[in-house]
């Protein structure tokens, strides 16, 4: 699930800025679960660590952002999701 996570923050960063609060408010709306701060802050910071997602703080905050590499990262992650998946997505539109 870890990977799935860090492809959902990716997904949403390119939609907007979001501090860690609002990601897992997002992705709450999504998967109709919060993921925990043990959960999401790791995989934030696995993400700026391999330069895909930069973060400026504002006042308490931290508001994360995509930064170049994270941009196409994600585009690369989207061919192979298609890819992977999108037979079973195809398959289940046609029920």
């Amino acid at each position: 699930m870890r990977g799935m996570l860090s492809f959902q923050i990716l997904w949403l960063l390119s939609k907007k800025e979001l501090s860690g609060d609002k990601l897992a408010e997002e992705i709450m709306a999504r998967r109709g679960e919060k993921p925990k701060a043990g959960t999401i802050y790791p995989a934030l910071k696995e993400l700026k660590e391999r330069g895909m997602i930069s973060g400026k703080k504002n006042g308490k905050e931290i508001i994360y952002s995509l930064t170049t590499l994270g941009k196409a990262s994600l585009k690369e992650s989207v061919r192979y999701f298609c890819r992977a998946f999108g037979e079973i997505f195809a398959s289940e539109t046609k029920r």
